[in-house]
């Protein structure tokens, strides 16, 4: 099974999938984005989208690689990543179901207001971080389209990282 974890950058994604990781026996975490970071190592570069998602191997590889991880692994991969695009998340949830994987896909959701304090707090990427800042936007039309509707939307305005992980934790043993 995957434990997918979406929702805008900076809403605690990466630190809510450890928390999960922690309360789901036989799991593990993948990080999509290093699929996307090994696209971006190839020399000479692919040609310039701004955003690896947009490069139509991504897709197929997040696939591919957590089929072979839970080939090899099996158990759970609680995967933190933000997918915006419905087309994207359709290729990909598509392309599990296809290899007959399971997806438990939850969008942890905060108040535009609260991620903004987040965000201006971050120290990983710094605070007030451009790149954070400018996908609440695209996260907000998201949500408000398409990505509420597919996922089980946990609010995390008022809630730290691991009620939230124990909230979806507790949804994934039900």
């Amino acid at each position: 099974m995957i434990v997918w974890l979406n929702g805008t950058h900076g809403v605690g994604k990466t630190t809510t999938g450890a928390l999960v990781q922690q309360l789901i026996p036989d799991s593990r975490v993948l990080d999509a984005e290093k699929v996307g970071v090994t696209l971006m190592d190839i020399t000479p570069g692919l040609p310039w989208t701004g955003n690896f998602q947009h490069w139509p191997p991504w897709r197929p590889l997040v696939v591919e690689t957590a089929r072979h991880v839970l080939d090899y692994t099996g158990g759970t991969l609680v995967m933190p990543m933000t997918v915006l695009v419905e087309q994207y998340w359709r290729e990909i949830s598509e392309g599990l179901a296809h290899h007959g994987i399971p997806v438990r896909h939850f969008v942890l959701h905060a108040e535009e207001e609260s991620l903004r304090e987040r965000i201006a707090g971050d120290t990983v990427l710094g605070p007030d971080s451009p790149f954070r800042l400018d996908h609440l936007e695209p996260y907000a039309e998201a949500a408000r389209t398409w990505l509420h509707a597919e996922a089980e939307v946990v609010d995390t305005t008022h809630l730290t990282p691991a009620g939230a992980a124990e909230r979806i934790a507790a949804a994934v043993r039900s």
